[in-house]
């Protein structure tokens, strides 16, 4: 009952984009990890996997062979969908055969599309290639893939939640943006991300972090990075 994108960007940045026809489709779908990789469980959900998952990829067991593992496990795995993309951009995915229609998944490069319960494969195509075109920033082309996929005619259900996760350097995320209950939960998603262009970004990118592990301190010097990132 959900479709995402899981992504790894050419900086190294890893990011989840999701939507559903169901109330707070970010509290338990997306997962990620920084320098380790990203994954979306979904249809009848199985939250477990996404630390499972993380935890494999990061003793540098492969893509395919962590999907096979975490599902293999779990007597529940024809109800569940899980993708994933490792710390190489190498993905892997499994659908169960008792999830819904239409349900399946597409992989690219360096990112994977999935989804089940949906108006049909045209929602998967439509997600990908928007994502293969898109420019700007990383979550920007996430949201937009996502966005291509609703028009394309997203959830057959309809629509109620989004959610848009990435990370980048730190434990940490750097972007955690959620629409819960919304009418138009992408178009809520992409304005809450405007917003956060406007102090929440450059706030974040002055945090204690593995280069600055006191961050920045200054509030002046906070100031002056934010005003930075405000100008044309």
């Amino acid at each position: 009952m959900t479709w995402s994108i899981v992504a790894r960007d050419s900086d190294g940045a890893f990011g989840v984009a999701v939507a559903s026809r169901f109330f707070a489709v970010g509290a338990h779908c997306p997962h990620g990890r920084a320098g380790i990789g990203v994954v979306s469980t979904q249809a009848l959900v199985n939250p477990h996997y996404g630390p499972k998952a993380l935890d494999l990829l990061s003793k540098r067991v492969a893509a395919a062979e962590v999907v096979a593992r975490v599902v293999g496990e779990d007597e529940g795995r024809d109800h569940r969908q899980l993708h994933l993309v490792d710390g190489n951009g190498t993905v892997a995915a499994h659908t169960g055969k008792a999830c819904i229609d239409w349900c399946g998944q597409l992989a690219g490069e360096a990112f994977s599309v999935a989804g089940n319960m949906l108006a049909g494969p045209a929602v998967l195509e439509a997600t990908a290639e928007a994502f293969r075109k898109a420019r700007g920033a990383f979550g920007e082309r996430l949201i937009a893939a996502l966005a291509a996929g609703d028009a394309a005619g997203g959830d057959k259900r309809g629509k109620q939640a989004a959610a848009l996760l990435v990370y980048t350097s730190e434990d940490y995320p750097f972007l955690d943006i959620r629409v819960d209950d919304h009418a138009e939960p992408l178009v809520e998603l992409r304005r809450l991300y405007q917003v956060s262009l406007e102090r929440y970004q450059p706030f974040v990118r002055c945090l204690p972090s593995r280069a600055r592990p006191a961050g920045i301190t200054d509030r002046a010097l906070i100031e002056d990075e934010i005003a930075r990132s405000q100008r044309p």
